[in-house]
């Protein structure tokens, strides 16, 4: 394509582009980027839903934690069960150990919740009196 220069003379446009050394080179850097940026996508995602499923999961463990101790079904020693928060359904178990001082046992729920294929487990723990 020819141009008229401000002068009227016509020039020739330079060809634009880019040099296969150019890009080879971005591709070698995208190749680099890209799964390091997607790991770094993954491991976000699987930090929010620990964040998300922990919380949920120790608002399960304290409602039956707080639900055994009124009750006073911790006496039965251990137990299991399911219990839903939202759309998922947590499973917990509880067990009942001696203390340092002879009235009080250690009541302990633990909650398990799946991220991402793995499971974890979140513990709470309160002293409940046995002489009671």
């Amino acid at each position: 394509m020819k141009f008229r220069a401000p002068n009227g003379e016509r020039t020739r446009r330079p060809h634009a582009g880019f040099t296969l050394a150019e890009v080879l080179a971005a591709l070698v850097f995208m190749a680099i980027v890209i799964p390091v940026a997607v790991e770094g996508l993954q491991v976000a995602t699987r930090a929010a839903q620990m964040g998300v499923r922990r919380a949920a999961a120790a608002r399960v463990g304290e409602r039956v934690l707080n639900e055994l101790v009124a009750t006073g079904q911790w006496r039965r020693g251990s137990q299991s069960g399911e219990a839903a928060e939202g759309t998922d359904v947590y499973r917990w178990d509880a067990r009942v150990d001696s203390w340092q001082q002879a009235p009080l046992r250690l009541l302990t729920v633990r909650v398990v919740f799946p991220v991402q294929g793995e499971e974890y487990a979140l513990y709470l723990a309160t002293l409940v009196d046995a002489s009671q």
